[in-house]
């Protein structure tokens, strides 16, 4: 493969190869460079696997003929009601099932709502190239020492962020990088037979970002100059009219707070928000102050990060373990507990349950974040609690010390402009930042001539005359608890089984079928009178237990026996509808 650079003057050279360069390469209709424009060309499908309608899960397919491009393999959080559920991550049946004709996997950024789901993925799956850049790898490498995965049994190929790659004989990627709140972060054109398929990445365009790398538009331009068939692009902050903020801006909001502070500051934040750490280390330089990391995912992000040379630091970054004879005002924290994690470090401080440090009047507490959609409670939860500790905190919208990592109207406008394209895909997004994105295209002056806001699952046919959904695949959800060091799948009726326990209780009936036949009540969550209602439940069930064996009943039987006669009486007495476990054993 061959890597691209921009020298001065924005001529591009293909390094060591004498090669025609990424845009000398391509061909006039954005078919496959050094392949001759199909007259009868096959349509492309579009197959949105996660990130329609939703924040996070995001998984694209691309499937020509016989081969076919993973776009990225995310995660999402749950709802409130998904109780004991942790992560969900898209189900990959259909790709598990075509995975022969699987030719490739390109990921744009590090963020768990990109590469999070990839652990689950892979255990499914044959070796697939994988293509990433540096960071992203390197968080990706971190996660298979968490999930004890082997990078042997995977295919991982480093690449720049703005490289051209030739995965396979239809699908040819150019990388072209974008700013977000993570360094490393691309958006693709990719060439195929029938045309250009821009997918923008997460991105906003900050003209200040940490690390000074702005955004590669002008591969952007130079694509809608030689023709964008179809873009996918990013929909977050469509209802958001103006620029998003720059880092910067954040910066400088929290060095003001920093400045005045005179006692030690807690800082919380996303862990793979890499440009936002640099600035607070920055900060706390300064100012004098000694960074100290506190919380699993930052420790080990962090460390990537630094490790990868995309994290600086003047003095060495050090836990809570190594903090010694710091005064308050020479110290600042740098924690997980951004969402209100109940076990992360910011909720622990907040509840008084940390082991290692205890909150007083003085001290400042700065939520560089806004709560993920789901996790405003949690989040509302922990701030009360901050202040109910009598600290000074520093929290989004009332502060400025948060910036979207996505891209706002004028920003979403202005890609529409550079790529002018003939069909158009909103992601990334709840539905109702998809129909805004696409009222935005209509308004421009070349809008697209065809807009299609999809859903997962959903088989888009694009050629070129016509995008059209065709088909749809089963592109749910797996709920995933983490237990420990291990992780399962939690079906649904699992989910019901706890819905039920945590509205209606439960009640275990335990059933001896022997000479003496006895029964055991024990029932919890359904009435304060429970005494009064056990012994109830006891003369039901050890009627049914002694009719059962005068029949000579089985013993699954006699469990049925039991179970719909409790079930109505607790209706009736109670109004409610536990979850009833009867057992029924041989004595």
């Amino acid at each position: 493969m061959s890597r691209i650079r921009k020298k001065e003057g924005g001529k591009e050279t293909a390094r060591g190869t004498g090669k025609p360069t990424a845009r000398e390469a391509t061909t006039k209709d954005g078919g496959v460079p050094g392949r001759e424009p199909d007259a009868g060309a096959k349509a492309l499908r579009i197959i949105p696997i996660g990130g329609m309608g939703e924040i996070g899960k995001n998984m694209f397919a691309l499937e020509y003929e016989d081969e076919i491009l993973l776009i990225d393999g995310g995660l999402a959080f749950p709802d409130a009601n998904m109780l004991g559920v942790d992560i969900l991550v898209p189900r990959i049946d259909w790709v598990v099932e075509n995975a022969a004709r699987v030719k490739g996997w390109v990921l744009t950024h590090g963020h768990e709502d990109h590469i999070g789901g990839l652990p689950y993925m892979l255990k499914l799956l044959p070796k697939i190239p994988m293509y990433g850049a540096k960071l992203t790898l390197g968080l990706l490498r971190g996660k298979f020492e968490e999930f004890r995965l082997k990078e042997s049994d995977t295919d991982l190929r480093e690449i720049s962020t703005d490289e051209r790659i030739k995965v396979s004989k239809y699908f040819t990627v150019d990388f072209f990088r974008m700013t977000h709140s993570i360094p490393d972060n691309s958006g693709l054109i990719v060439h195929t037979p029938i045309g250009r398929v821009v997918h923008s990445g997460d991105f906003k365009l900050d003209y200040h970002p940490a690390d000074g790398k702005t955004s590669h538009l002008y591969k952007l331009a130079q694509a809608g100059q030689e023709g964008v068939l179809a873009l996918i692009s990013d929909s977050t902050n469509a209802e958001r009219p103006g620029y998003t903020p720059s880092e910067r801006d954040v910066m400088n909001a929290v060095e003001q707070i920093v400045s005045r502070a005179s006692g030690r500051v807690i800082v919380t934040t996303f862990a793979s928000h890499v440009h936002r750490l640099q600035n607070f280390i920055r900060v706390a330089e300064k100012y004098d102050r000694r960074v100290v990391i506190e919380g699993r995912s930052m420790v080990k992000n962090t460390r990537i990060a630094q490790e990868l040379g995309y994290l600086e630091a003047k003095q060495p970054l050090v836990s809570t373990d190594e903090m010694t004879n710091l005064a308050d005002d020479k110290v600042l924290f740098l924690c997980t507990g951004s969402q209100g994690q109940p076990m992360a470090a910011l909720s622990r401080l907040a509840s008084g349950t940390h082991k290692k440090i205890s909150l007083q009047a003085g001290d400042t507490v700065i939520l560089s974040s806004n709560p993920i959609p789901g996790n405003e409670e949690a989040v509302g939860r922990v701030i009360n609690e901050l202040y109910g500790k009598g600290v000074a905190v520093f929290y989004p919208p009332t502060y400025r010390v948060h910036a979207s990592g996505h891209a706002s109207q004028e920003e979403l406008k202005l890609i529409l402009d550079l790529t002018r394209p003939k069909f158009f895909l909103p992601w990334h997004g709840e539905v109702r930042h998809q129909i805004n994105h696409k009222r935005l295209a209509e308004q421009m002056a070349t809008p697209p001539q065809k807009i299609v806001v999809a859903e997962n699952g959903d088989v888009l046919e694009l050629s070129r005359n016509d995008l059209k959904k065709v088909g749809q695949i089963d592109a749910g959800v797996v709920l995933i608890d983490a237990v420990g060091k291990t992780s399962e799948e939690v079906t649904e009726p699992i989910i019901r089984d706890r819905q039920t326990l945590s509205s209606e209780g439960v009640v275990v009936i335990m059933a001896l079928a022997g000479k003496s036949p006895s029964v055991e009540v024990i029932s919890r969550g359904v009435s304060q009178n429970h005494r009064e209602l056990n012994g109830e439940i006891e003369k039901i069930a050890l009627e049914s237990l002694k009719r059962g064996l005068r029949e000579k009943r089985t013993l699954s039987d006699i469990r049925d026996d039991i179970f719909y006669p409790v079930r109505r009486h607790l209706r009736k007495a109670t109004g409610r509808n536990p979850l009833i476990v009867p057992t029924v054993i041989e004595g």
